[in-house]
């Protein structure tokens, strides 16, 4: 299956969102990131699990990167 060039777009400008600095803004992005299923955002949630400031974005960067890691094993 191959990505339209628009929904490669969208997950490129949600990935740099997440150096947001406002929180709200990441944790906003994590969210679209998960509902494009957007398996190469993986290793960028990840990042921000580990290293994020805010306690929310961490939880939600872990929620996403779960989720995502999941559909990208069951590719395998």
């Amino acid at each position: 299956m191959t990505m339209s060039s628009t929904t490669e777009r969208v997950i490129a400008y949600h990935i740099a969102r997440l150096r947001d600095k406002n929180p709200q803004v990441r944790i906003e992005s994590i969210q679209e990131l998960l509902l494009l299923e957007a398996t190469e955002a993986f290793d960028a949630l990840e990042e921000l699990f580990r290293n994020d400031p805010d306690n929310g974005v961490r939880k939600a960067a872990q929620h996403a990167g779960r989720v995502l890691y999941l559909k990208i094993n069951r590719r395998q």
